[in-house]
């Protein structure tokens, strides 16, 4: 009787491919990981732990140089101050730069929108509330401006909020006629313009309301882009419009709501601004964008989109603060920390490029 394997003796024309053939199961690479690639993943897995790596290791530093003139809860909480307006309007700079775009605009409409909120008190009469929520409202419609343009006409983030800084920045002088609102006449008539500026002692510690929000601001954002739906498509449209489209994500719709949330916080940083300054000034925050950019940079956000903690951003601009002032207690010309602020920068963009190749 003849044999009933197909194998070794194949019935069909088709079948004698077979003969021979390994029969062996397929099987997948194994080997371990090296330590430097197990590393890759982590902080391709955890973006802002690399930020969070170079803030602890700058602390030490600094702190062992300067010791209790560092170490001391005034001057921890001054750095917080210090970067409480740059992490508000950086959490700003992150929504946008996780969908891969940039707002160049984020400072000229933080300025304006706390020129707003003085002249709609001051030179209109209108009480300090409502001034505030027009100055919002000024700045989520600067936003949503800028939405329109990237969503609906294809237009390159960058030249549109190019445009709108020049376009803001103009209106700004030109509606205040380049005119200050001297901080004893706001604490005198509008207190509430200043309330950002109010602050809270614990011990030594100084914390103002400015400080409190930027925390509160950042902690809401975290957990909107890493426990709802809304964030998870803000990811989404950064890693892949058209993979996110054909998933089911308005993806016009969302780059509008992202680009006009950042607006209503640019508005935020302005009335924080106010206090943190004590006056209204049509000058004051001029390098505000560039700041947000260099947080959202140093905090290990892609400047591709799709990948990053807005945690990330605020250890970014921490890292900032305690730098500036590190150096500055040294007493270092101040331009080093401009130079050691570009290094960390370029090192930033080098380390991200590095945890790609692992999603690559």
């Amino acid at each position: 009787m003849q044999s009933a394997n197909p194998i070794s003796q194949p019935s069909q024309e088709f079948e004698k491919v077979l003969v021979d053939s390994s029969t062996q199961v397929a099987s997948f690479d194994t080997h371990d990981k090296t330590p430097l690639q197990k590393f890759q993943h982590f902080l391709h897995s955890s973006p802002a732990a690399v930020p969070l790596i170079v803030l602890v290791m700058s602390v030490i530093v600094f702190g062992s140089i300067l010791g209790g003139k560092f170490f001391s809860a005034f001057t921890l909480t001054l750095i917080l101050q210090q970067v409480a307006i740059v992490g508000i309007v950086g959490a700003a700079q992150t929504l946008v730069i996780l969908t891969a775009g940039i707002d160049l605009s984020v400072g000229a409409i933080m300025v304006l929108s706390s020129v707003v909120m003085g002249q709609f008190t001051f030179r209109y009469g209108l009480p300090p509330t409502v001034a505030v929520i027009c100055g919002l409202a000024v700045g989520a419609a600067c936003g949503w401006i800028n939405g329109q343009l990237v969503a609906r006409m294809k237009l390159p983030p960058f030249i549109v909020t190019l445009g709108m800084w020049q376009i803001v920045l103009a209106s700004n002088f030109l509606y205040s006629a380049n005119e200050t609102i001297r901080s004893q006449d706001i604490s005198a008539n509008a207190p509430l313009l200043q309330l950002f500026g109010q602050n809270l002692r614990i011990g030594s510690a100084v914390f103002t309301y400015g400080v409190i929000a930027m925390v509160l601001l950042v902690a809401l954002l975290w957990y909107v882009l890493n426990r709802t739906a809304w964030g998870r498509h803000v990811y989404a449209v950064g890693d892949d419009p058209d993979a996110a489209e054909l998933a089911g994500v308005n993806v016009k719709r969302m780059l509008v709501t992202v680009y006009t949330l950042s607006g209503l916080i640019c508005a935020l940083a302005g009335w924080a601004l106010i206090g943190r300054i004590g006056s209204v000034s049509p000058t004051a925050g001029q390098f505000a964008n560039i700041e947000s950019i260099t947080a959202v940079v140093i905090g290990g956000i892609s400047l591709f989109g799709g990948r990053g903690s807005i945690l990330g951003m605020l250890f970014g601009a921490l890292i900032v603060g305690v730098f500036s002032l590190g150096l500055r207690l040294i007493g270092t010309d101040p331009q080093w920390t401009y130079l050691l602020i570009g290094v960390l920068i370029i090192t930033a963009v080098a380390i991200d490029q590095w945890i790609r190749k692992v999603a690559g």
